[in-house]
């Protein structure tokens, strides 16, 4: 559908980043930078962009998300509000990996590094015969094995994540789910008392 809205957004690193399209055309896009309050943030931004664009929240055709790996507290919260988006409008959502966002508009081969705490990044390699690179890794800098040499993205995170999602928007697929590549840091202590739900 050369008119479709295609709403794509991404809380997984250090910003708040959103971008809405109608078919290719970016209608509007926004990035702000942010370590916390991603969760406060997200839908007054997205509340902003659609106002900006003249469009409602059920003019959308289908939202693109991004599912990490990243920022443990940040997926959760982007994926939790594109399920519920999605859910609430009858649209699909579409999980978006950080390596696929950040590879899209680039030539292949590509490598994709990502970097994390200490000397650690998020890596993954994308060929010609292999579109979507697999899943991505993590390692030490420098341990990485042989490949391409590292690429820097060539189309903004929330809008390659709107794109992508635009054209995946006719293929079926489970819903976006987060991506991590290690457990969380925080974790239940073992003295803590058991939930009892009523």
């Amino acid at each position: 559908m050369p008119d479709r809205l295609t709403l794509g957004f991404d809380t997984s690193a250090a910003h708040c980043a959103a971008a809405l399209l109608r078919g290719d055309e970016v209608l509007a896009e926004r990035q702000e930078e942010m370590t916390k309050g991603q969760a406060e943030r997200l839908m007054p931004l997205l509340e902003e962009m659609l106002a900006e664009a003249g469009v409602g929240w059920h003019d959308l055709s289908v939202i693109g998300v991004g599912i990490g790996p990243g920022n443990f507290t940040g997926i959760r919260i982007a994926v939790a509000a594109a399920r519920g988006l999605a859910l609430a409008l009858k649209i699909p959502a579409i999980g978006i990996s950080a390596t696929e966002a950040a590879a899209h508009g680039l030539p292949r081969p590509c490598r994709i590094q990502i970097p994390t705490r200490g000397d650690q990044v998020i890596w993954q390699d994308f060929t010609a015969e292999d579109r979507d690179g697999g899943r991505p890794q993590q390692a030490a800098t420098g341990a990485l094995p042989p490949g391409p040499a590292p690429a820097a993205p060539a189309v903004p995170t929330a809008v390659a994540i709107a794109q992508l999602a635009a054209a995946r928007a006719d293929t079926p697929a489970p819903r976006p789910a987060p991506i991590y590549l290690r457990p969380a840091d925080a974790a239940p202590g073992r003295d803590a008392p058991p939930l009892i739900l009523p």
